[in-house]
């Protein structure tokens, strides 16, 4: 629940209740359910908060009723509620002769750009640029347009049939207003609408692939069916000829004022000049202000450091590492050590109870025992990875224990100031927090001092406890290695090892509440906004490099076939020559059910899919077996699963809504919530590639989920839904027909347009398809490449290309599935597959298989000799 909504409840006197977002669509895989009023005590403008769903009074996979208190199904979209709107959304709303309705999706999915508004600051050396401004007619998405603010009424087929035409915003996309008591089969209906025109990605050109691949992403934005959308100069435009981006320059980390010396107020007082005699008249002074009042004639900053002691504190943050190796032998001085120890008791703690204790170790014996509790843990740590990560493990650093002649361990006393500390009350956490800034008060004085600072934590917190001689109510936060180093390295050690990868600061900032991004002094944005605008062209000057590699290597031109496109067109995406290879690799899972099961298109029960995301869990499924081959980590994510899952490693919580609706009764889910599911798959890919993953591979998990498939590569490609539904599970032919029946009414009873991504992924899709073109614009944005699986994974891409032809650049088939939708899906987006064994598991089991291809081709062009290098006679 939001702060919002406890200030809120707290007025009224009763706490709002929470729950699933469809809770007031048709109940997933039971038909239309009954519609229901919003809560009565809800105040109108109340944001509900779609990721706080109590686990009392769901409805379990047994069939039983849920007990909930009824809120709005469709909630204001990343705050785009009438309570949060700002000066310049409504400046937009209220400016005249605006015509709009034309506008394609994608030009909707950009930052609100207010008149007047100050332009953003210089950011310094390896900040993102700044994302371009926007027009008017790309404010009418669900992420960012203003919303009524009130609790919608119960959701009928009819009433969400109006919602869909209207975007979920309250304004049409074209044409007059739908009455939301018209039924639709009375409705008029939209003419007919052009197929869309196939795509495909930057390389190789459409007259050098093998199989005919359709039109470029530039025909097709012409064509006007998917046009392109409205990104920044820099990176390209989908309908014009690709040009280079630029290298960024290596940041300096070093280049910062001088650091001038700080002594500590107790230590250092020795060295400086006595304090005036006590007895001394003090001059007189006018009396002092109020202290509610500010001083006046004073400036805001009157009580800022100066310009050098200022840049002297930013340097320690800023050069601030977690330091393994290049220690020195040298003492610690005592008097350093104390003020390095000052500095952590000075940390602010909750209720000024300061719960931490120091221990400083600096026997060998001791800090023998320790270092051999640690080598158990890592070693337990290494073979619990995948091949690609344990091979990368090996060659780090984790500890400095005998390197460093003192070692420090910071505890923490969760009971320290008694029964009612400050603040303690309804967080006892906050004891833990506290001793956290004292352990970074400290490492930001040993930076000072010139001391490096290492944590380890391979360890088992009660096996150190025991070997230090700590009382039970005693917990340990930290075990940090101190030091003199011969340099302090230029960036994070894991950084510079390929470990992990620096989230930049703008993925991290929110604007009054989570989700609407944008850093102090830019217009607010939408996590999909800024994903959009940040996918590029291909390098071409690393595709030239590239090509001439290719031909220069000792072997006949073309010979490798396919996997010569696939190296050059890495290096286009990396933006160097030869590419990194690209491992570690992660396969990405989403899970979620689907509504349309109740219309039986399959004979496998919906629990089938909570239990089979257990199976991944244990390790038992075949996407865990190939995986182990490939030596691929393996990560799910609940985006809409039906019933509760574990908190349990491996496992991300993303759950938007316990499943979708029955899409045959009218939306599969609102606007919003497929908003919120892609986000969740931007964010996926966004963590494992800062995880230090190279590759991304698309996985999936939902009993049904062929069905929406078949639905959106309907809507996206044109085709009849008989030439794009398979069997999915094994279905024989009297429930293929079924299948397909459904499908055509599903896409009769929704409005869908292609031109409309989101809007068609609410209609017909499911939350793993909105969640899985999230993670591919986002593994685009990051310029990695992301091996697709089968025909799920296959609609998602064409729900992504629709909102940004140019992630197409960062897509590789891994596999052809058996599904006949999927062939029309690789026709569509020109990808030839990898892999075609007649497969049609799922779960990222194809892509899998197709992960060591993708290796193979960017070793082949690192490793290969050229001609001259091996000394070879070329062709005459």
């Amino acid at each position: 629940m939001t702060g919002e909504e406890r200030r809120r409840g707290a007025d009224e006197g009763n706490e709002p209740a929470s729950k699933g977002l469809l809770d007031d669509l048709p109940e997933t895989g039971r038909g239309t359910g009954a519609a229901s009023a919003p809560a009565s005590g809800q105040r109108s403008g109340q944001r509900s908060n779609p990721f706080h769903t109590p686990a009392e009074g769901r409805r379990g996979h047994d069939g039983g009723t849920r007990e909930s208190v009824e809120q709005p199904n469709v909630i204001p979209f990343r705050g785009a509620g009438q309570d949060r709107h700002t000066e310049q959304d409504r400046h937009t709303e209220q400016e005249p002769g605006r015509d709009d309705s034309a506008a394609p999706v994608r030009a909707r999915h950009h930052r609100r750009e207010a008149p007047g508004e100050p332009e953003p600051e210089a950011e310094s050396v390896g900040d993102r640029d700044p994302v371009a401004p926007v027009g008017p007619a790309q404010q009418r998405s669900g992420g960012s347009g203003p919303e009524s603010g009130g609790p919608e009424p119960a959701h009928s087929a009819e009433a969400q049939h109006s919602a869909q035409a209207t975007g979920g915003d309250g304004r049409e996309r074209s044409g007059a207003p739908v009455a939301e008591s018209t039924p639709a089969s009375e409705r008029p209906r939209a003419e007919p609408r052009r197929p869309p025109a196939p795509m495909a990605p930057q390389y190789p050109p459409p007259s050098r692939s093998a199989e005919p691949a359709g039109p470029a992403p530039a025909d097709s934005a012409a064509s006007g069916t998917v046009p392109a959308p409205e990104a920044p100069a820099e990176h390209g435009s989908a309908t014009g000829p690709p040009t280079p981006s630029e290298d960024d320059e290596p940041v300096n980390a070093h280049a910062a004022a001088s650091f001038p010396e700080h002594s500590d107020d107790r230590a250092g007082r020795r060295n400086e000049a006595p304090e005036a005699p006590a007895h001394r008249q003090a001059p007189e002074q006018a009396p002092a202000a109020p202290a509610h009042e500010p001083a006046r004639g004073t400036a805001p900053d009157a009580h800022a450091y100066g310009e050098a002691e200022r840049d002297a504190v930013y340097r320690a943050i800023r050069e601030r590492r977690d330091v393994r190796m290049g220690f020195r032998t040298d003492p610690v001085p005592d008097e350093v050590l104390r003020r390095v120890l000052d500095a952590g008791h000075r940390a602010p703690s909750v209720g000024y109870s300061q719960p931490w204790d120091f221990i400083v170790v600096q026997d060998e014996d001791v800090r023998s025992r320790v270092k051999k509790l640690v080598h158990a843990q890592r070693d337990a740590y290494a073979r619990a990875l995948p091949g690609a990560r344990a091979r990368a493990f090996s060659g780090l650093k984790v500890e400095a224990i005998l390197d460093t002649p003192v070692n420090i361990v910071v505890t923490v006393d969760p009971t320290r100031g008694g029964r009612h500390t400050l603040g303690r009350h309804s967080q006892p956490q906050t004891a833990a927090y506290s001793t956290a800034l004292a352990v970074e008060n400290m490492w930001l004085a040993a930076r000072a001092e010139g001391l490096g600072v290492g944590w380890v934590s391979f360890f088992e917190e009660r096996e150190l406890a025991g070997s230090l001689d700590l009382p039970p109510h005693l917990e340990v936060v930290a075990y940090l290695c101190i030091g003199y180093v011969d340099d302090f390295p230029p960036e994070p050690e894991l950084a510079l090892g390929g470990w992990a990868k620096g989230r930049p600061l703008h993925w991290a900032v929110h604007r009054e509440h989570y989700g609407r991004r944008g850093l102090p002094g830019e217009a607010a944005t939408s996590l999909l906004e800024e994903t959009i605008a940040a996918i590029g062209p291909l390098n071409q000057r690393a595709l030239n490099d590239a090509e001439e590699r290719q031909a220069a290597m000792t072997k006949p031109p073309g010979s490798l076939g396919v996997l010569e496109e696939v190296s050059i067109r890495l290096s286009g995406l990396v933006g160097e020559c030869p590419p990194p290879i690209p491992e570690p690799a992660a396969v990405a899972i989403f899970a979620g059910d689907h509504g349309v099961h109740a219309q039986g298109v399959t004979s496998w029960p919906q629990e089938v899919t909570t239990q089979m995301v257990h199976n991944f869990l244990d390790g038992g499924a075949v996407v865990n077996a190939f995986a182990e081959q490939v030596g691929a980590e393996v990560t799910i994510v609940d985006v809409g699963v039906a019933n509760d899952l574990p908190t349990v490693p491996g496992l991300l919580p993303r759950k938007i809504a316990p499943g979708t609706a029955d899409f045959t009764q009218g939306p599969a889910m609102s606007r919003t919530q497929a908003g919120y599911a892609i986000e969740a798959g931007v964010e996926v890919a966004r963590d494992l590639v800062s995880a230090g993953n190279r590759c991304l591979i698309t996985g999936d998990m939902g009993i049904a989920n062929t069905t929406p498939s078949s639905a959106l590569i309907s809507v996206f490609t044109g085709a009849d839904p008989a030439d794009v539904t398979g069997r999915g599970t094994g279905a024989d032919d009297a429930a293929l027909e079924h299948k397909i029946d459904v499908v055509r009414r599903g896409l009769a009873a929704n409005e869908t347009d292609p031109s409309d991504p989101v809007g068609v992924l609410a209609a017909v899709g499911g939350l793993e398809h909105a969640a899985l073109s999230g993670f591919i614009l986002g593994a685009a944005a990051m310029r990695v490449p992301v091996l697709l699986d089968g025909v799920i994974a296959g609609a998602a891409a064409l729900a992504a290309a629709a909102m940004q032809p140019l992630c197409l650049n960062a897509c590789f088939a891994g596999h052809r599935s058996t599904e006949p939708g999927h062939a029309a899906v690789l026709s569509h987006i020109g990808l030839r597959p990898l892999v075609d064994l007649e497969m049609r598991l799922g779960e990222g089991s194809g892509a899998l298989l197709a992960l060591p291809l993708l290796q193979g081709s960017v070793r082949a062009l690192r490793n290969v000799a050229t001609f001259d290098s091996a000394g070879v006679s070329g062709r005459g």
